[in-house]
């Protein structure tokens, strides 16, 4: 489902460290769970829908997760990185293992609409002049993995896209990126 005002081919991701990072403390300033929520997305490339089934015994204590992809149905496992870990270490103190790892202020499973809310006004509010939404997680995810290991296929499989060329337009590399890429190599 997409949320109003957020199509998923028209979101960006964020290309800039330091907006990433003013994001992460405006968000931590006034909400753990929320900062926590988007230190995840950007770092594991998970959708929200994923992010938002979790539960606390599927991180409590573990170095991996290991989920069913909600819209793909694929199993997928991956770790948990120093800074997620940490993150979640200090969140989890007064969580039980069978409720849901976010949680709303109804006592229920948080509902993807208050992230993309929350996305969207942390984005603003540190000058973000980009159209964001819950998928900006996943395609910085994807943007920065891309360009720190410049492994497409990888990537591709990571976020179980079809083809490298999907994966590339997802996540925004253009043709011009490509073509200065090209004229910068020769063997």
């Amino acid at each position: 489902m997409v949320m109003k005002g957020e199509n998923m081919n028209f979101v960006e991701p964020l290309r800039n460290k330091e907006l990433i990072k003013a994001v992460e403390e405006y968000l931590g300033k006034r909400s753990k769970r929320n900062q926590l929520i988007f230190v995840f997305g950007v770092n594991t490339g998970l959708r929200i829908s994923d992010i938002l089934a979790l539960n606390v015994s599927d991180v409590l204590n573990k170095t991996h997760v290991e989920i069913k992809e909600q819209k793909t149905g694929k199993y997928k496992k991956f770790p948990l990185n120093t800074k997620i870990r940490g993150l979640l270490d200090a969140y989890l103190e007064d969580k039980e293992p069978d409720e849901p790892l976010f949680i709303g202020k109804k006592n229920k499973r948080l509902h993807r609409s208050q992230v993309y809310r929350f996305i969207n006004e942390a984005c603003h509010e540190v000058g973000v002049q980009t159209r964001v939404g819950t998928h900006t997680m996943r395609k910085t995810f994807g943007y920065f993995y891309y360009k720190q290991y410049n492994d497409v296929v990888l990537l591709q499989r990571i976020l179980n896209h079809s083809n490298p060329a999907v994966t590339l337009r997802y996540i925004g590399i253009s043709q011009e990126e490509i073509d200065v890429s090209y004229n910068n190599f020769e063997l």
